[in-house]
Parts: structure tokens; sequence; C-alpha cells
């Protein structure tokens, strides 16, 4: 099987994990953009950390034969200071343009503030105006009036669905992500969010078109391979292997080849690899 995880956080992980996801056949990734586990105080650590993603991890990447992409943005956590998210905002246009950048994210919500919705609406339209992929956080907290609020907004700014990616769904907002119709609905397997079992059950419910599943790992307790760990449960559903291409290589490939940036176009192989 190849795979591509479309939310994966590598610079909080090791050069192990990327052996790791290798082996086990993924084959192209997307990290976006994250709070990094303390406050930036300014707009230079912002650039020099998307400077890091846009060279150094892809490197780090292309020794074990993955195709490494980003998104760029200010997340939600770090909007809160909202003369910081300006500046920083305004210099982000450099690294939108770099060669490995496929989308904007993640941004959206954490604690549904006006600051937050300030520099959610603010990314939205240099997303609109570049026409790029977009990545949307929607919050761990109040998840389902962050959801809404965020297809309020959506909404309201005519913001092409097919270019919306929202993520971190459950079962209680699937309903509202995908009334925003023609968008595509992430969910992330992690152990504060979704289990492999639960995910499936999603799948079963709502179906695999415009369905994105990804491991989300980063510092925290997290697996690189969960992704894997979903296309197994969904197998042991008895789904079948046209919604396991979908959600490993398909759907991923789908929303990130949106962006001419996108260059891995490998077909993907029936042959299943073992998950370590």
């Amino acid at each position: 099987m190849r795979a591509i995880d479309h939310h994966i956080h590598m610079y909080s992980r090791t050069t192990d994990d990327y052996e790791r996801m290798a082996a086990a056949g993924i084959v192209a990734i997307m990290e976006p953009a994250f709070w990094l586990g303390s406050a930036r105080r300014y707009p230079g650590t912002f650039w020099d950390y998307f400077n890091h993603l846009t060279t150094w991890e892809g490197q780090r990447a292309a020794k074990v034969g993955i195709d490494y992409y980003c998104a760029i943005a200010v997340n939600p956590k770090e909007s809160e200071d909202a003369r910081l998210a300006e500046e920083t905002l305004a210099g982000m246009g450099e690294y939108l343009d770099r060669p490995n950048v496929v989308a904007l994210g993640e941004i959206g919500f954490n604690n549904i503030t006006p600051n937050e919705e300030k520099a959610f609406r603010a990314q939205l339209q240099i997303a609109v105006e570049r026409n790029m992929p977009i990545m949307i956080h929607t919050p761990h907290v109040d998840k389902l009036r962050g959801t809404k609020r965020t297809v309020d907004i959506l909404r309201e700014m005519k913001v092409p669905p097919h270019l919306v990616d929202i993520d971190h769904n459950t079962e209680e907002t699937m309903p509202v992500s995908r009334g925003f119709e023609g968008c595509w609905c992430g969910m992330t397997v992690y152990p504060t969010k979704l289990s492999p079992e639960r995910t499936a059950k999603i799948l079963k419910q709502w179906g695999s078109r415009r369905m994105l599943v990804n491991s989300s790992a980063d510092w925290g307790p997290s697996d690189p391979l969960s992704l894997l760990r979903a296309a197994e449960a969904v197998r042991k559903l008895g789904l079948g292997e046209e919604v396991v291409r979908a959600i490993t290589f398909d759907n991923p490939a789908g929303w990130m080849g949106m962006s001419p940036n996108f260059k891995f176009r490998v077909p993907a192989t029936e042959a299943e690899s073992t998950v370590t």
C-alpha cells in the first residue's frame, strides 16, 4: 500500500519515525504549521519556523524517500496576540510562495475568540486570493460551536468549498462540516481525538467521498502510522479496498493536488504493507 498523510507535524518527530513511515508505505506527507508548545513573541520566530518547514524538513524526508510538502499559517492557538499575528501575516507571503507549500493552514479556532476570528478571516482571504487549499482546525473544546461558527464564516466569505479541509471532525461535528457542501472533511486518529475503529465507523456512515484521514502526530502521545491503523480498521469493518485506497491515497492526493506545487503522481498499488 502507498499512503499519504496530509496532516503530520514532523518538526516534533525523530528520524526514526521517518524511517518507520517509509517502511510502512507512506510515500508523501504534508506538515501544517502548528503551535510549538510555548508562545512565540516575535514575527521572526514564526518566519524562522516557516523557513525550517520549507527547507530542512523536506531534506530529512527525502533521505528516506518520502515526498514532503507543507502548509504555512498562524495557528489559531497563536492568534490571540492580534498585533503579533498581523505582523507575521504581513511577511508570510514569501513563504507561501515556496515550491513545497501546497496549502495554507492550520487556521481556525482554539478558544473561539474575536482575535482568533480576525486572524482566521485574514488568512481565509489570503488563501482565496491565491486559490490555495485551506486546512481548518476545529477546536478541541466546544468543538461543535466552533465548527458551526467556522462554517458560518466560510459561507459569509463565500470561500470555495472545494478548497477547504475542515479537520479534526468527530461524530458530533460531521453533520455540520458535511453541510458545507463540496468541502473536504478530515478526521484525526489520535489518542485524544478518534480511534481507528471510530474513524472506520464514521466512514461507514458518511462514505469516503472527500473524506480525509490523518495522524496529526506531534510531540504529544501520538502515532505517525495511525493513518495505516485506520486503514486496517476499515478492512476489519468490511468497507472494502476502494475505501482504503480513498482515505490512504486518492483523497489526500486529490486535495493536495489542487496546488500546482504538489508533484507526487505515482499511482497507488494494491500491495499491502505491514505496520510496525
